[in-house]
């Protein structure tokens, strides 16, 4: 990991970017990350919102956009990631009511598709886990595998988060084996040691943050992207001690 791949998913700062969108940005900058994963854009166009990186120099390193709009407007979804130079598109969560079984049969066709149209466009589509893809069909097959073993490796890639892979009991480290050339981002999450397992700043708490980044660089990962859930401590400072953590233990 260098410092040119180490992005924010700026869901970690929705009150502050609902407040104050370009100024978050700049703080995110500042703090030095060089990226940022979307989960909104304030409100800005897409010229808005690349002239505001560029003049920040940050990168578009990825957009979380909703499973809903994809099915519905794909077209212009990958319109909008190209003006503002973003190559990666995530699905980044189920309705609970498309978690059977058969939605999840239904979902690796729709997946395969929106993967197509989206490597045509050369953007990349990837999945972003959280634990209920873990919890077993009645078969004994996890949904998390039942996706990547029934959709085309080509089309449809992911975006592995370490925290909850970690709350699952699973290892981030023997997924990301078994997802090789399909893990082009990863999501870097801490969590306590407690019985709570809240989420907690990177190096403070008990997931294996190094081994997991070591075989992310061995595997080519291209974005390694920050993110709390929520945070007990005011998130900016949260995110701060995240990357100097990175800076410190593990960056290049």
């Amino acid at each position: 990991m260098n410092e040119n791949q180490i992005a924010l998913q700026l869901f970690t700062l929705r009150n502050e970017t609902e407040k104050d969108f370009t100024g978050t940005l700049e703080r995110v900058a500042k703090l030095g990350y060089k990226g940022v994963e979307f989960a909104g854009y304030g409100g800005m166009s897409a010229n808005e919102l690349k002239q505001t990186l560029d003049y920040l120099g940050l990168k578009a390193a990825s957009s979380h956009v909703a499973l809903t709009l994809l099915e519905t407007d794909l077209n212009q979804v990958i319109d909008f990631q190209q003006s503002i130079g973003n190559r990666h598109i995530v699905c980044p969560f189920l309705p609970p009511e498309r978690r059977t079984k058969d939605s999840y049969v239904e979902l690796i066709s729709l997946f395969n598709d929106i993967g197509r149209k989206c490597k045509e466009a050369g953007i990349t589509f990837s999945y972003h886990n959280h634990d209920f893809e873990l919890v077993p069909f009645e078969d004994g097959r996890k949904p998390l595998d039942f996706i990547f073993e029934e959709t085309n490796p080509d089309w449809v890639k992911t975006e592995l988060d370490i925290y909850w892979l970690t709350r699952a009991g699973e290892d981030p480290v023997q997924w990301l084996k078994k997802l090789e050339g399909r893990t082009p981002l990863l999501h870097l999450k801490d969590m306590t040691t407690d019985e709570e397992q809240f989420f907690a700043e990177l190096g403070t708490g008990g997931v294996d943050i190094e081994s997991a980044i070591k075989q992310g660089d061995s595997q080519n990962v291209e974005w390694f992207i920050v993110e709390q859930d929520m945070s007990r401590r005011a998130p900016l400072e949260s995110i701060d001690i995240s990357i100097n953590y990175l800076k410190q233990n593990i960056m290049k």
